[in-house]
C-alpha cells in the first residue's frame, strides 16, 4: 500500500529522512541550531517526528504479522519444505505467487548467489533496481562495495548471499513485516540447505526481521545474537552490520563495518570452529 509521491517533494530531503529512519532515528530536538554559549542549555523535549518521517515509517510498518496471508504462508512453507536443493528452492521461489511484491512491478524473482555450502550466509534487505534487472542480489553499487569488503576480509567464495524478500519493493522502499514473513519459509529453508556456521545480517531491515527486535542497526551492529528458526529447532550465531548502501552515503562508517567483518572472520576461523 504505497501513496504516490507528492509532486513538490524534495527527493534529496526524502532520501535524507529515509536514511535517518533506517539508522533508527525516531525523534528530534528543536527545529533550529542553538548557540549554547549565549544562554543556558535548554531542556530538550522529545516530540513527534516530522510528518514526512512518520509517513515513511507508517508506509513500511503498515502491515504486521496479523496481516500475513495465512494461505500464502502455508503454501510457502509447503514449497520450501519440498525443495531438496538450492536450485529447487530457487525454482520454488520463482513459482511462488503469495508475496504481494511479485505483482507490484518486479521484473523477476531475485533469490541468491554464492557457494551453496558456504560457512557464512549473508542476508540483506531486498533487491534493488540493478538486482531486479540481473536477477541476482547485491550486484549494483552497494553490491560491488560489499564484494570488495568481503574480498579484503578473506571471505570471497565463503559467503552465500540472499535477502529477506525476493522481489524488488516499489521505489526501493523497505519491505513490510508481512512481506518478509511470507518469504521467511524460503529463507529458513535456504539456511537449512546451505547449513552455514554463521549468519551476517546486513542492514536494519534484515537484522530486525531475523532477530525479532526493534532497535536500530547502529545499536545492533557488531554484537552477536542467536537467530532461531520459527520452531526454534535451528539456532545460529548472527552478527548484524551496516548495509553497504548506508556506507555509500556515510563513508565515515566504513570502519565500523570493517570491524564487524573482522569480528566475523575471527569467529569463523577460530580453532574449533565458530562457537
Amino acid at each position: 500500500m504505497n501513496a504516490a509521491p507528492r509532486a513538490d517533494a524534495d527527493p534529496g530531503l526524502e532520501s535524507l529522512l529515509a536514511f535517518w529512519a533506517m539508522a533508527g532515528v525516531d525523534a528530534c530536538y528543536d527545529d533550529a541550531p542553538v548557540d549554547r554559549t549565549l544562554r543556558p542549555t535548554p531542556i530538550l523535549r522529545a516530540r513527534t517526528a516530522p510528518a514526512s518521517i512518520a509517513r515513511s515509517q507508517a508506509a513500511v510498518q503498515a502491515t504486521s504479522s496479523a496481516d500475513v496471508d495465512r494461505d500464502a504462508l502455508g503454501k510457502a512453507r509447503e514449497l520450501a519444505a519440498a525443495a531438496e536443493t538450492i536450485e529447487a528452492l530457487a525454482a520454488a521461489v520463482a513459482a511462488f505467487d503469495g508475496c504481494p511484491l511479485k505483482a507490484a512491478g518486479a521484473r523477476q524473482a531475485v533469490f541468491a548467489r554464492g557457494a551453496s555450502d558456504a560457512p557464512v550466509l549473508l542476508i540483506g534487505e531486498a533487491p534493488g533496481a540493478d538486482e531486479d534487472i540481473q536477477g541476482l542480489p547485491f550486484v549494483g553499487r552497494a553490491g560491488k562495495l560489499l564484494d570488495r569488503m568481503l574480498d579484503a576480509a578473506g571471505l570471497t567464495g565463503r559467503v552465500f548471499i540472499t535477502n529477506t524478500v525476493f522481489w524488488r519493493p516499489p521505489g526501493n522502499r523497505t519491505p513490510t513485516t508481512a512481506e518478509q514473513q511470507v518469504c521467511a519459509p524460503f529463507l529458513e529453508r535456504a539456511i537449512e540447505l546451505v547449513n552455514p556456521r554463521l549468519l551476517l545480517l546486513v542492514g536494519g531491515a534484515s537484522a530486525k526481521s531475523m532477530l525479532g527486535v526493534g532497535d536500530g542497526i547502529l545499536s545492533l551492529r557488531g554484537r552477536w545474537f542467536d537467530w532461531r528458526s520459527h520452531n526454534s529447532d535451528h539456532v545460529l550465531p548472527a552478527l548484524p552490520t551496516l548495509h553497504p548502501a548506508f556506507l555509500l552515503r556515510q563513508p565515515g562508517a566504513k570502519k565500523k563495518a570493517w570491524d564487524d567483518l573482522l569480528t566475523l572472520t575471527e569467529r569463523l576461523d577460530r580453532p574449533g570452529g565458530a562457537t
